[in-house]
């Protein structure tokens, strides 16, 4: 079999949704939430018009919301494939708003995705490479490849069964914590 890769832009989705009251808190801004399901779905488009099956949320790392988003304002969201592994995919997300009436724009957040795309019977599969043509997508590719490394180291040191309480003590110390071990 010969294996098939994609141009990154071949897969690259955008929306744009005008904030609604209805999506607010009590002070007209959007809710978080609200926003990370916009971000799900758009992950979601991004990673099954790459691999073209269904994909599923794997993981999501890192949202901090930057900037709030106002009721009235139009959101744009860009997700990118930034890097493919055997079946799962790094999808790139970004958020801005702009405020129509004066067209300051700001952005409010980014986030990364990881997406598994399954087969009809639910299953793992494949998905296409994908062709880096710029240094910044070598850059988000190989930023991809060190999260995960580090994802996993971060998991494995704070295992209850390596974990040394005497490694990580003097962390506490300046922390809003009182230690009354038993």
């Amino acid at each position: 079999m010969t294996k098939k890769f994609k141009f990154i832009e071949e897969s690259q989705v955008k929306i744009m949704e005008l904030m609604k009251p209805s999506n607010s808190n009590f002070s007209g801004k959007i809710h978080g939430g609200y926003i990370l399901n916009l971000m799900d779905q758009i992950a979601f488009a991004c990673a099954s018009k790459h691999s073209g099956n269904y994909c599923v949320t794997a993981s999501v790392n890192k949202v901090d919301f930057l900037n709030p988003i106002e009721v009235g304002e139009l959101v744009t969201m860009k997700a990118s494939i930034n890097f493919t592994g055997r079946t799962s995919m790094v999808v790139g997300l970004r958020v801005d708003s702009e405020n129509i009436r004066t067209g300051k724009t700001k952005h409010c957040n980014s986030s990364y995705f990881t997406m598994v795309a399954k087969d009809d019977d639910g299953k793992s599969t494949p998905v296409p490479g994908i062709v880096l043509t710029t240094k910044d997508e070598v850059r988000r590719f190989a930023r991809s490849i060190t999260r995960q490394s580090e994802g996993r180291h971060r998991t494995s040191r704070f295992s209850s069964n390596v974990f040394e309480i005497n490694d990580y003590i003097h962390l506490l110390e300046e922390s809003n914590s009182k230690i009354d071990l038993k």
